[in-house]
Order: structure tokens, then sequence, then C-alpha cells
């Protein structure tokens, strides 16, 4: 039974004439961009990742590139970190067909994060007030 599939048109790499389902490393490569793109929709950095689930920067970034396996039992932890069900990392893994984040995403998703991090009341005004003016040259240059 297939799983369901998300939203996008980016196939996992298959070999070449190759009906065959997804070998072990393009499973891991699967689940570790899945990691990676719920961390990015939640505004999180690869350290907060790491720190939540116990293990270092470098591991989290292993994991996110499919470099190194993960057990069940830290894919249950990452899971409660990212807060979703085991099952969300193979959604689609049957049928291949996931969303990217494109650059300008990445960037309006740390903007927010950034934006979130600023304390201080007057400055979170200024940055807005500078973002619409910035926007409404743009839309003038058109």
């Amino acid at each position: 039974m297939a799983l369901p599939t998300a939203v996008g048109a980016t196939p996992v790499p298959r070999k070449p004439n190759s009906s065959k389902k997804p070998s072990a490393g393009e499973i891991d490569r699967f689940v570790g961009t899945r990691i990676r793109e719920r961390r990015i929709t939640l505004g999180l950095t690869q350290q907060e990742l790491a720190e939540r689930i116990g293990v270092t920067y470098q591991q989290a970034h292993k994991y996110e590139r499919g470099i190194n396996r993960i057990s069940a039992g830290r894919l249950y932890n990452i899971a409660a970190a990212l807060e979703v069900q085991v099952a969300y990392f193979f959604e689609g893994i049957d049928n291949p067909v996931r969303s990217n984040f494109s650059q300008r995403q990445r960037m309006c998703l740390e903007l927010a994060r950034n934006f979130t991090h600023i304390t201080n009341q007057r400055h979170q005004e200024a940055l807005s007030h500078l973002a619409r003016a910035l926007a409404g040259e743009d839309q003038q240059e058109s």
C-alpha cells in the first residue's frame, strides 16, 4: 500500500531502469530530507534540533543528509522533537513526489525565525516598516 504523497514535483533518485523499491541509502536520504524540511518549517536550526534530540550538531547534519542511518529509537525522538508521527518521514516514499523548499522560502522562514528573536519591540516595528518600504520600492520598479 502506497503512503500518501506530499505536494511537489521532485522524485527520489532511483537507479536507472529500476522499478524496484528504493535502496536503504535512498530511504536514508529521503527520511533525512523530510527531517530537514520539517525542521525548517518549524523555524529550527540544526543546532536546536540537535539539542532537542540529544546529539551534536554534526550528527544532526549527517541525519539530514542521509549519511548516518537513524535508529528506530532516535527516529521516534526526532518525530517527537519535530511534533510529527514517525510515519511522516516516510510519506511519499513509494510514490516519490515531494516538495522542495525554494531558496526564497528558506529565506522567508529564516527571516521569520530571526524576527521572533528580536526582543526590542521598536526594533521589530522598524524592521517591519523597512520591509514594507522595500516591498513598495520593488512594486514601483516593476
